[in-house]
């Protein structure tokens, strides 16, 4: 599964995300190809992606754009591999 990580700058949060996220599909089994970036990058790479995770706070960026094979999906906390592992089971991903 292709999986994009992205924060506001495509720095720190985007590389924290990152490293949640492989260490939750690792515990549910499912293989993984990651990247991680800036929102605005984001944007335009996301349609290339199976997923794309970023916070809450940033989803609208994806409001308009055409993503039928693309789930976009936003944490309140960045840090928490519990609330990754329920929004992607949310999303029919490792449930």
């Amino acid at each position: 599964m292709k999986v994009l990580a992205a924060c506001g700058s495509g720095m720190g949060s985007s590389q924290i995300i990152k490293m949640k996220i492989t260490n939750v599909f690792r515990k549910i089994g499912v293989p993984l190809e990651i990247h991680h970036c800036a929102i605005a990058e984001a944007k335009s790479l996301a349609k290339g992606y199976d997923v794309v995770i970023c916070s809450k706070a940033l989803i609208d960026v994806f409001d308009g754009l055409d993503l039928p094979n693309t789930k976009v999906i936003g944490l309140q906390n960045l840090l928490s591999e519990k609330e990754i592992t329920e929004k992607l089971a949310e999303n029919g991903i490792g449930a």
